[in-house]
């Protein structure tokens, strides 16, 4: 894969795929240009196993009464953009542009909440054969990111994906059946996930 050249910095198209093929996902250590960009693992690692997920019917209800509906790839900057939209965040200009990038190249794909025809929530990740490395979230109106994350559950099974990788357990996670498993566990996992011949879109 030829390395594509925006005229601004970013990532190494060729050594981030391999990353996440190994276990790892890059991070910023702030938002600014400069900031130091890492690749982290995690000794223990979140997942949420497809048929464990979870959505508390509160929540539902919620959907149902503001009308949330979804998109696939729809809006991809416009979400990414919403994630890094925070006081403290690891998107820095080096990460979005190289985002931009693999979605414009069918790597990174964005889930999308709409109401009334205007994006009011979102997530986004990578997608490697059968997994999905879901990287950031956000909402503008309530409960959206939980619809961000109803809506990529039914997409990602009706794909036919068999690994959700939130990367850390959260205990905000735990209650959509997120789990933590041993890095040794999730490899294994991970291994045969890469094999599926699936596809995002």
């Amino acid at each position: 894969m030829q390395q594509p050249d925006f005229g601004e910095p970013m990532l190494n198209i060729e050594q981030l795929i391999d990353a996440y093929r190994n276990g790892y996902f890059p991070m910023a250590d702030g938002s600014g240009p400069e900031a130091e960009i890492s690749y982290y693992t995690a000794w223990k690692r979140g997942i949420i196993p497809m048929e464990a997920f979870h959505m508390p019917k509160r929540a539902l209800r919620t959907f149902r009464k503001m009308g949330y509906e979804a998109g696939i790839n729809q809006q991809f900057e416009a979400v990414l953009e919403g994630c890094a939209n925070r006081e403290s965040t690891w998107i820095n200009p080096v990460i979005h542009r190289t985002f931009l990038y693999l979605n414009q190249t069918g790597s990174a794909h964005s889930v999308e909440v709409f109401r009334d025809r205007k994006l009011v929530g979102g997530l986004y990740g990578l997608a490697l054969g059968g997994a999905f490395f879901a990287e950031s979230v956000f909402q503008d109106e309530p409960e959206a990111h939980k619809a961000a994350l109803w809506f990529c559950h039914r997409h990602l099974t009706e794909r036919g994906f068999t690994l959700w990788d939130a990367q850390f357990f959260t205990k905000h996670l735990g209650q959509f059946g997120c789990r933590e498993i041993p890095a040794s566990r999730y490899k294994t996992l991970l291994r045969q996930a890469l094999k599926e011949p699936v596809t995002f879109v």
